[in-house]
């Protein structure tokens, strides 16, 4: 069963890149890498507001989260970019406090000297990156996961009453270990 108030399960990975300046010391969470494929902007929403919720639970820091588009405040129109600027705006409907933007590029997202996003309240620090669709998420952690030599833990699950994670099918032992240590986390909340 979905937990209570939850209208959507997601899945997300946790990201930590050694020698890394980005998120929160080289830990940021991608989100939905692994579950819904084509969300729309309410779904958007969902998945940046429990991964909001995901992120202050396992790593304990002020989650910022930048809702991700090849589009920064307007620069391109479509009906993607579209959806990634009404699933923001749905999320700080939904909830005024957390620190949200979009849509934004991934450069504009995490590196404070990029100036496409002046205004931007997450200041190029977010530590969420929330993906317009799967197949954006499923690249982008494979590809951070790969070349940065990054550690990927996930599928993780969220939305779901009772902890249920997942692992993909190239997992090493490391990664069952990392998985089983935050499920045990996620149990005891």
């Amino acid at each position: 069963k979905t937990s209570p108030n939850t209208k959507l399960v997601s899945a997300f990975f946790i990201m930590v890149i050694p020698n890394c300046e980005y998120g929160e010391n080289g830990t940021l969470v991608f989100a939905d890498s692994g579950l819904n494929e084509e969300p729309n902007a309410e779904a958007l929403s969902e998945i940046a507001i429990s991964s909001s919720i995901s992120f202050k639970q396992l790593v304990g820091e002020e989650p910022k989260v930048a809702m991700l588009s090849y589009s920064t405040h307007g620069s391109a129109k479509s009906t993607s970019t579209e959806k990634v600027i009404e699933a923001t705006k749905l999320v700080k409907e939904k909830e005024p406090q957390l620190l949200v933007d979009g849509e934004l590029q991934l450069d504009a997202a995490i590196v404070p000297e990029v100036f496409k996003a002046p205004a931007s309240p997450i200041k190029g620090k977010a530590n969420i990156l929330v993906f317009p669709d799967l197949g954006a998420g499923n690249i982008g952690y494979k590809l951070v996961q790969r070349f940065a030599k990054a550690e990927a833990y996930g599928p993780l699950c969220q939305g779901i009453a009772k902890p249920v994670n997942d692992l993909s099918r190239g997992c090493s032992y490391q990664d069952i270990v990392g998985v089983v240590a935050i499920t045990a986390v996620q149990a005891q909340e």
